[in-house]
């Protein structure tokens, strides 16, 4: 359970990091208002996660979810350049934490 509780949670942290990124430094409404909430939830879970399993480990599949996913969704929305290599380092990311879970 734990380890689902963290994925979700790093998955709130792309959403909280892109709301962040669209409130234009708080000034806009709905996405302030996402970041806040998607910040809370996946700081609990993140916290909730680490009850049961190492704080490095936790943290850092916490953060490599949260920016993989971020540059993911960055690149789709053209918010950032595609690149072969940009791609291919963060897969390298994404590796980085299967490999964690599978020692685990």
């Amino acid at each position: 359970m734990a380890w689902l509780v963290l994925v979700v949670s790093g998955v709130l942290e792309a959403v909280w990091a892109t709301a962040l990124s669209r409130s234009a430094g708080f000034t806009r409404l709905a996405p302030t208002v996402v970041f806040a909430v998607s910040m809370v939830a996946s700081m609990a879970g993140l916290a909730y996660a680490m009850r049961t399993l190492p704080v490095g480990t936790s943290y850092a599949v916490w953060v490599g979810i949260g920016a993989a996913l971020t540059g993911a969704v960055a690149m789709a929305t053209g918010a950032e350049p595609v690149s072969a290599l940009r791609i291919l380092l963060l897969l390298g990311v994404v590796a980085c934490v299967v490999g964690l879970k599978l020692l685990h």
